[in-house]
């Protein structure tokens, strides 16, 4: 009982502090040329570090460099950040809406705190999928979906490592709202099942998981495909045969015994939401980023982290550090989904997916990852594909699918996810907390 009275005198003491000390935000187009400068001071909690994070990265903000500290009670961040055209904000109102929303309350989002981060809605139901991955799934499930007169308003598919994550949502043909009716979710749920395992006798069983809500579909999906352990690799895999060559991130964890912290470093090629995706992963596996500095320029993204567990403990055993390498790596390759991009763009329709899906499957090509929209009646859907071999498309294979679909609706993008942000010549570069050695001595074998 003193305990339990202890433990609440401090938390309320922990929220007068809050109180008292809330968020500082100062926004700086003076300090660097070619970026906004973000600096964020505040009293430190679990999880504060991913909340602004994913601010920014909702915002559709580039992080390009970040200084990160909060050893102790006080937390001070600094970000470098550009727009998706690589540059500085200039908009008055976007610059009051940064620094209002991460000086109040209204900032820390629900869907951080909570693991599953579903809130109440009755606009629509959400469909999560785990699963093995093969061609031809999302089509299939598109196709069950319609059968059960379910419009599909947005989806996004990630595919990593033979596993499948996606998040589908959806409302009722008719009514236009959640579907309510239990029989008929169960219906769904258990014909969506039925897709998942396949009919191969190989596959994982699959998981499928219907409820009425929404949530932050990007954190959700790296939570689905963390508990499906994509994390561990996969031999003989049907997909693409990934090599050692070069192109994938390389993720090595130090001992700092003298400060009782593990060092992470990471280093792959740079891309948007890359840092969203790391700290994501730190945080669902319960360590606490104490200091940390990133950056990412032609020469790729160097991450450098000094963490320990939720526990206050550093990394204790080779198994464990194997395994946190493993979930880093699985972290930046998941959204990295090489591939031909196609973009449409139509007037929604009930069955257009389910139609675009099915052409993609009967022409031999399958889906590495999808982000499907439905705004204002129009259809805005972006698909990664690639052969069935995970070989790049052929060109008549592409003619066929512009004539079959049209080539006002569809168009073939560049991967972005392929060449680096650039970046101008001698730009500077944030130092390194502690042993600015750690990178020319552990990354020249790379």
């Amino acid at each position: 009982m003193i305990r339990c009275e202890s433990a609440g005198m401090e938390d309320e003491y922990t929220k007068l502090i809050r109180r008292l000390n809330p968020p500082r935000v100062e926004i700086d187009n003076d300090a660097s040329d070619n970026a906004t400068v973000i600096r964020v001071d505040s009293v430190n909690k679990q999880g504060i570090l991913l909340e602004v994070i994913q601010f920014l990265t909702d915002l559709n903000l580039n992080i390009n460099k970040a200084y990160i500290s909060s050893d102790g009670l006080w937390f001070m961040d600094v970000f470098n950040v550009t727009d998706c055209d690589g540059n500085k904000i200039v908009d008055q109102e976007i610059m009051d809406y940064i620094k209002k929303s991460i000086e109040t309350e209204a900032c820390i989002f629900s869907s951080v705190r909570n693991n599953v981060g579903v809130m109440c809605s009755q606009e629509s139901t959400l469909i999560e999928l785990t699963g093995t991955d093969r061609p031809g799934l999302l089509s299939e499930v598109c196709a069950v979906l319609a059968d059960l007169k379910c419009d599909v308003l947005k989806a996004e598919l990630w595919t990593h490592n033979t596993r499948v994550a996606a998040i589908v949502q959806v409302t009722d043909i008719l009514t236009k709202l959640a579907v309510n009716d239990e029989e008929r979710l169960s219906t769904i749920k258990e014909l969506l099942s039925t897709v998942l395992r396949g009919n191969d006798g190989l596959s994982r069983m699959g998981k499928t998981c219907v409820s009425k809500g929404v949530v932050h579909t990007e954190r959700r999906l790296h939570q689905l495909m963390f508990n499906d352990r994509d994390y561990e690799r996969v031999q003989n895999d049907w997909s693409i045969v990934e090599q050692d060559d070069g192109s994938r991130p390389h993720v090595v964890l130090l001992d700092c015994l003298e400060r009782d912290y593990t060092i992470a470093i990471l280093k792959s090629k740079d891309r948007p939401k890359l840092l969203f995706d790391t700290i994501c992963t730190l945080t669902d596996m319960q360590y606490v980023v104490f200091h940390g500095t990133v950056y990412a320029g032609s020469d790729g993204a160097y991450q450098e982290y000094y963490i320990r567990h939720i526990d206050g403990l550093p990394v204790r055993s080779e198994a464990e550090r194997q395994r946190v390498e493993k979930c880093l790596q699985s972290a930046i390759e998941r959204r990295s989904s090489e591939g031909l991009e196609f973009e449409l763009t139509a007037e929604d329709r009930v069955g257009l997916l389910s139609k675009i899906t099915r052409i993609f499957r009967e022409n031999g090509l399958t889906i590495r990852r999808a982000e499907v929209t439905t705004e204002g009646g129009k259809a805005v859907d972006s698909f990664f594909v690639s052969d069935m071999s995970g070989g790049s498309v052929d060109a008549d294979i592409i003619n066929f699918i512009h004539r079959e679909i049209g080539p006002n609706f569809l168009r073939v993008k560049k991967n972005p996810f392929c060449p680096p942000h650039s970046s101008k010549p001698g730009a500077d570069r944030i130092g390194f907390l502690f042993g600015n050695f750690l990178r020319a001595c552990f990354f020249h074998s790379f």
